[in-house]
C-alpha cells in the first residue's frame, strides 16, 4: 500500500497527515505523540477515528502541524486522520460521520472591530 495524504484544519491550525501500513507509530513534527501532546486527552482526540474503526495498530502515521494552539492542533489532526482513513476505505465514512469526525468545525475567532476594545465588547457608555 502506498502512502495516503490528507489535510485537516481547525481554528488557525493546519495538519498534514501521511498514513501508511505499519505497526501503529504516530509521529507529530518529528516527535512521538506522547512527547508532542503530553495531555492524555489530546492524545485521545488524535486517536479517536482509529479506535472507532478498531485499526489502532495497523497504520504508521506521520503528521505535520502548524499554527493554532494545542487543542486546535489535535482536532485538526483528528480530521486529517479521518480523511486519510476514508481515502483508504470509503465504506467507513458513515460510521465516522455518525461519530462527528468528518465535519470540519468552521468556528474561528471573530476579528476585532474598530472603535471597540474587542470583537463585540464596547467601551463604557457615558451619557454625560
Amino acid at each position: 500500500m502506498e502512502q495516503i495524504n490528507a489535510l485537516g484544519r481547525r481554528k488557525a491550525a493546519v495538519a498534514r497527515v501521511y498514513l501508511k501500513e505499519g505497526n501503529g507509530k504516530i509521529t507529530i513534527n518529528k516527535k512521538d505523540l506522547e512527547q508532542y501532546f503530553p495531555s492524555s486527552m489530546l492524545q485521545f482526540i488524535v486517536k479517536q477515528p482509529l479506535s472507532k474503526l478498531g485499526v489502532e495498530g495497523k497504520y504508521d502515521i506521520k503528521i505535520n502541524i502548524s499554527g493554532g494552539g494545542f487543542k486546535g492542533q489535535s482536532e485538526a489532526a483528528r480530521l486529517a486522520v479521518t480523511r486519510a482513513l476514508i481515502k483508504i476505505n470509503p465504506e467507513d465514512k458513515p460510521a465516522l460521520r455518525a461519530a462527528g469526525f468528518v465535519t470540519r468545525d468552521s468556528r474561528v475567532v471573530e476579528r476585532k472591530k474598530p472603535g471597540r476594545p474587542k470583537a463585540r465588547k464596547r467601551f463604557q457608555f457615558s451619557k454625560r
